[in-house]
């Protein structure tokens, strides 16, 4: 199959706009707990009608500041309330929110303040603010910023207090003025190459798509005390997309501002459903284990997680798990499994995984836990999902059918293409990329894919980071990295080897993982560069590489690998806001070091052709 659509199920308004939502709630349920805010170790029940006087009251903070229908609005800052308050209010004021990662450089806030025209911009803490300063400094400046407002100082306050002299009218005719087809926000794109493209989103992408996924995912929905804990930055379109989806469900959301809070959060929030990137799934798998300690408490999870694993691929046949498969899974889940969902909360049933792939293993390993994985796929130039997998017939491995009023199609060349309600209406300033971006109408979304006879969408690459060996074989690198990945030791991956005899890999460890991981192999402590050269360490992750060779043919496989002393980070610049890996720089910054690796692999092999 090479196209499949679905067709919408829900009919919106078009003069309808996100914070009709909002309105709609708190005219009709009052009293229904939208968020729930962490104030000291207390979460503090945030409801519709207190929500709506807040949003209004910054609102017409945003007009007295001079912020006019359209203006743009930067928002620097990690996940917490008042980032979704901001939102809202800047969405109620008729202005257009420009997230920006509060991680960002100088030169990284200047590009996307300055190329999205940003009047006024709302950070989190005053060294933030110094980052938004440093950005005036810039080549270029920023010369159309009015106002810089911190949410540590006051900022949400100070806003209320000016908005004072804004009549109820005024800010009426700003909300009524805005429709489905108007522009609600700029997210910049990651930018693993060049400056980051800022896709232009409406609010109809985000109220239609929400809509139609709440219909078609209703068993998550439905339950009155359905909840969800937010810890990915809502910088990110995933975020965004959650901010709006849980809103428009009129169920509660909390916030946090990171994954490693969000693990001790859950134990107190108790979240029904999840939404996070894959990253967050194998972190909380190898975070259990490495807490085992080693010995016979690390064998039992290990057999535990096999079990898990074993009977959730048994309930994808038509026999499903034989009578001793389930003895086998309830003592496992005695055990071992049911500690795992209560350090997610003890009631979460479902989640949803996106941004990269999550693997069959851990999809496989978390239904066997009890949690029903949802994956699902998306860009930020659709609004996150295209595509997610139903509850009532999930197919592991795949990312789903498309969302209603979705379409996917699949290029001759393997190109997944995308049409209809998620589509961006184009990137802000550049045209030329917009219009390289389509093709009859179809969005080019760059990554490698097919459909099965249901419509199931399976990823299998990304187009432009194809490897092509000397001997002319084509490779995907995303599956062999997601599956070395899921080492408990290994923090990142990239595979190399164009135009090379054979192909490698470059990896990191985790720093925060190898301390319990020696501990539970009875290893004295080590530091990283140690552990990169220690013949215990190498011995494993090379049985991490051999696992993942499992899935490729020999032609794919990787048969040599080097551990670099230093990892990815944010910080250092070789990832992404998004956690997504900057390929073509460790390409360039480490190249000495992949020359290397296959001149002493050339230099192996004619030794021991010699000695033959």
């Amino acid at each position: 199959m090479d196209e499949f659509a679905t067709p919408r199920a829900v009919e919106v308004d078009p003069s309808r706009s996100i914070t009709d939502y909002l309105l709609d709630h708190a005219r009709e349920t009052p009293t229904k707990v939208l968020y729930e805010e962490k104030v000291g170790d207390t979460w503090v029940r945030r409801d519709a009608a207190w929500t709506l006087a807040r949003v209004e009251a910054v609102a017409k903070g945003l007009i007295a500041a001079g912020v006019g229908p359209g203006d743009r609005v930067g928002i620097m800052s990690r996940t917490r309330l008042e980032w979704t308050l901001m939102d809202l209010a800047a969405w109620h004021a008729g202005a257009v929110p420009v997230p920006v990662y509060e991680s960002s450089s100088a030169s990284q806030a200047q590009w996307i303040l300055a190329d999205s025209d940003a009047a006024v911009v709302v950070v989190e803490t005053a060294a933030n603010a110094a980052t938004v300063e440093e950005a005036r400094a810039v080549e270029g400046g920023l010369p159309n910023l009015r106002e810089v407002l911190t949410i540590d100082a006051g900022a949400l306050d100070t806003l209320a207090e000016r908005g004072a002299q804004v009549s109820d009218e005024d800010l009426a005719a700003r909300h009524a003025a805005v429709g489905l087809a108007d522009l609600a926000t700029i997210i910049y794109t990651s930018g693993t190459t060049g400056r980051p493209k800022g896709a232009e989103l409406t609010h109809g992408n985000f109220v239609e798509l929400s809509l139609e996924a709440i219909r078609e995912l209703h068993v998550v929905f439905d339950p009155p005390e359905a909840r969800s804990l937010l810890f990915i930055p809502l910088a990110h379109v995933f975020a965004r997309f959650v901010e709006v989806l849980v809103l428009l469900s009129g169920r509660t959301l909390g916030h946090t501002p990171d994954t490693k809070q969000a693990v001790a959060d859950f134990a107190t929030f108790h979240p029904t459903f999840i939404l996070s990137v894959p990253r967050v799934w194998e972190r909380v798998y190898n975070g259990v284990e490495a807490r085992t300690g080693g010995g016979l408490k690390t064998k039992i999870f290990r057999w535990a997680a096999k079990v898990a694993i074993v009977y959730s691929r048994a309930l994808d046949t038509a026999s499903g798990p034989s009578a001793a498969l389930k003895a086998q899974h309830r003592l496992a889940d005695k055990l071992v499994l049911s500690k795992i969902r209560h350090a997610l909360g003890g009631q979460a049933q479902y989640a949803v995984s996106g941004g990269a792939a999550l693997g069959e293993r851990l999809g496989h390993f978390y239904r066997g836990v009890g949690l029903i994985v949802l994956e699902g796929y998306g860009l930020t130039e659709t609004t996150a999902p295209t595509n997610v997998n139903r509850p009532e017939r999930i197919k592991i491995g795949t990312v789903g059918p498309p969302l209603p009023g979705t379409a996917i199609r699949i290029a001759p060349d393997g190109e997944i293409l995308a049409k209809g309600i998620p589509i961006f209406r184009g990137y802000h300033n550049n045209p030329e990329a917009t219009a390289e971006a389509f093709e009859d109408g179809w969005f080019r979304t760059g990554d490698l894919g097919s459909l099965d006879e249901d419509g199931y969408l399976r990823i299998t690459g990304r187009k432009k980071e194809i490897i092509v060996t000397a001997g002319g074989k084509n490779v995907a690198p995303a599956p062999l990295e997601d599956a070395i990945r899921a080492h408990p030791l290994v923090s990142q991956c990239v595979v190399v080897g164009d135009q090379q005899p054979f192909i490698g890999a470059l990896m990191t460890i985790d720093a925060e993982m190898l301390p319990g991981w020696l501990a539970n192999h009875g290893k004295d402590a080590m530091t990283v560069t140690e552990a990169a050269q220690d013949p215990f360490v190498r011995e494993h992750l090379q049985m991490a590489v051999d696992r993942a060779n499992h899935k490729v043919s020999r032609a794919e496989s990787i048969r040599a690998f080097h551990v670099l002393d230093d990892d990815f980070t944010v910080e250092n610049g070789y990832l992404t806001p998004s956690l997504k890996v900057k390929r073509n720089l460790v390409l360039a910054d480490f190249a000495d070091v992949v020359e290397k690796f296959y001149a002493d692999a050339a230099a192996t092999r004619a030794a021991g052709r010699s000695e033959s």
